[in-house]
């Protein structure tokens, strides 16, 4: 068997989505059921099944949903840990582009956090009604995320049977620009972008303290975008102290006290709770005003520790990169 599927990270991970795609299907059979015959107004002995079924299925469901969530970051300490086997690996760059599956995965993992993420809200908002409104939608909601988990579990066998042991992969400096070259699109130079950087920071400010759901959603994806050029192509060189180390992988490792997790996480979560103040408001008619006030926390923070890294290095030196 490749020495990939003994590792035990790798056995340990595997497992859990087993289990989760498992249940998950469990809540699916169920969740059908009640989509089809609920009617909170009856009193037929039929509906107070259904109810009591309903309570077991959102365990069961909010259980999954919060360990797929979980193990985005153990996914990324799967992979950054595999760089130790596979060859010409130095960090999980190497190792996500083993296959033709990996990006796609990695993808799609993003995407599902979300989806999953919204779900949990959703929930809790239906929870506090007495007539629980949302229930259909949400249960609509969780079919369609069950299958694009199921798509997600294809590839995650897909991709660690097709990682070879054997074949070279390309390390992270040769991936994301050797030797200090600049991948940037659109004729972007380095000041241009971090221009840019704080430009769309300012304006997810704007848009989330007045509260504008669509532009705040358009904002904050564009922001997305270049938050992730700039870290790859400017705020990464500071933290790893070398102009020509680009890599958003490197980051999660030992060496750079894991800032990249925290990095992400922040980023991710700001831009999650403006996006999802837009679909919310489609999918439940509600605005929830605490995912404005996040949202600005998050980025914040995102920005405040990409702007330390380089505050601090100029403080100590004297020079920027």
């Amino acid at each position: 068997m490749n020495e990939v599927l003994l590792s035990n990270e790798v056995l340990i991970y595997l497992s859990s989505e087993t289990i989760i795609i498992l249940l998950e299907f469990f809540a699916l059979f169920f969740a059908i059921d009640i989509i089809k015959n609920w009617d909170f107004s009856s009193t037929k002995p039929k509906q107070y099944k259904l109810e009591k079924k309903s309570y077991l299925v959102m365990l069961i469901i909010s259980f999954t949903l919060v360990v797929k969530i979980a193990l985005i970051p153990y996914f990324a300490y799967v992979i950054d840990n595999l760089s130790n086997i596979v060859p010409g690996a130095m960090c999980a760059a190497g190792v996500i582009n083993a296959n033709d599956y990996g990006i796609k995965l990695l993808a799609l993992k993003i995407f599902i956090v979300f989806f999953n993420s919204i779900w949990i809200i959703i929930n809790s908002e239906d929870l506090k009604q007495k007539d629980y409104p949302y229930i259909k939608t949400k249960l609509y909601f969780f079919i369609f995320i069950f299958f694009i988990t199921l798509v997600e579990y294809i590839l995650d066998i897909l991709y660690f049977t097709n990682i070879s042991l054997d074949e070279l992969v390309l390390c992270c400096t040769v991936i994301f620009g050797a030797q200090g070259s600049s991948t940037l699109p659109f004729g972007l130079d380095t000041n241009k972008l971090i221009i840019l950087f704080y430009l769309f920071y300012l304006l997810t400010l704007m848009a989330n303290i007045s509260k504008q759901s669509f532009l705040s959603f358009i904002v904050n994806i564009l922001f997305l975008y270049i938050s992730y050029l700039s870290v790859v192509e400017f705020f990464g060189t500071y933290i790893y102290q070398l102009p020509t180390h680009k890599c958003p992988f490197c980051m999660l490792q030992k060496e750079y006290y894991y800032i990249g997790y925290i990095l992400w996480t922040s980023l991710f979560l700001g831009v999650f709770y403006a996006i999802s103040s837009f679909v919310l408001k489609s999918l439940i008619k509600k605005e929830l005003d605490y995912t404005y006030k996040y949202s600005i926390i998050f980025n914040t923070i995102f920005v405040s520790i990409c702007s330390l890294y380089v505050v601090i290095y100029y403080l100590k030196n004297g020079v920027f990169l």
